[in-house]
Order: structure tokens, then C-alpha cells, then sequence
């Protein structure tokens, strides 16, 4: 499966954290919007997400050894409803530039990242992500 892991911290979210930030909206609306900072992603990778069977991306909590997979339904590089964006994004939505519209987020297996590759290098993605600093991966998941 080709999808992204993205790396996120929870500097600039409430004290809940960014994960439970985002549960809550999805409590309320049955989905959130996951905004990604920084450059945005080609359409080929969004294509290429989109089109696995059950679509979902990897997010990395800097600092920590915690991995979730965001089911995703959709991915837009335009503002989506603030209604359905945690309340933490509204002053940084310039900054994001690739939202995805998460339905679950689910702990991954503390293994997850020793079953994907980086796709540019066929590296591991635990030990890529050791050695770089980039906010994110292009990545392939063997389930």
C-alpha cells in the first residue's frame, strides 16, 4: 500500500493533544480535517492514497514512540469547513496546504514503522526517519 507517514507534534495543540482534539470533532461530526503544514502533496500521491482499498496515512508523534493510522475518505488542498477543523488550526490554516478528512484514527502496532519502506530509497522507514528531518514520507506498507 503507498500512502504517507507524516510526523506531528502536539506544541501548538490543547492539552487533550492533537489526537484527541481531533476524535472530539469526529465524536461530534463523524469526521475532522488533519491539515498538513508546509509544502502540499502531488496529486499523484493523493491519487495514489486514495485508491488503496481502505485509505489511511501514518502519523509519527515526534519525541515519542506513538504511531496512529487517520483513515482518510478524502484529501483537498483548499480550506475545508473550519466547523469540522479542530479550533487549535483555525490561526495557523494559512500554514496548511494538504487537509485530510480523517473518519478513525487507530494506534498502529508498535512495529508499523519496520514494515514500510521509504519509496524515493527503499530505506526503513524507522531508520530514515532517524536520519532525516523532513516533516514527512512517501511510503509503501507491507500488511
Amino acid at each position: 500500500m503507498r500512502t504517507v507517514a507524516l510526523r506531528f507534534s502536539d506544541n501548538i495543540a490543547p492539552e487533550c493533544g492533537t489526537i484527541k482534539a481531533h476524535e472530539l470533532v469526529i465524536s461530534k461530526y463523524d469526521e475532522v480535517w488533519y491539515g498538513k503544514f508546509g509544502n502540499t502533496l502531488s496529486g499523484k500521491i493523493i491519487n495514489e492514497i486514495l485508491n488503496n482499498d481502505d485509505p489511511k496515512i501514518l502519523l509519527i508523534q515526534s519525541g515519542t514512540s506513538n504511531r496512529y493510522w487517520a483513515h482518510v475518505k478524502s484529501i483537498s488542498k483548499e480550506m475545508p469547513d473550519l466547523e469540522k477543523v479542530p479550533s487549535y488550526y483555525h490561526h495557523e490554516k494559512g500554514r496548511i496546504k494538504t487537509w485530510f478528512n480523517v473518519i478513525k484514527f487507530e494506534k498502529a502496532d508498535k512495529n508499523v514503522m519496520s514494515k514500510c519502506t521509504v519509496a524515493s530509497s527503499g530505506t526503513i522507514l524507522t531508520r530514515a526517519s532517524m536520519h532525516s528531518m523532513s516533516p514527512y514520507f512517501i511510503i509503501d506498507y507491507e500488511e
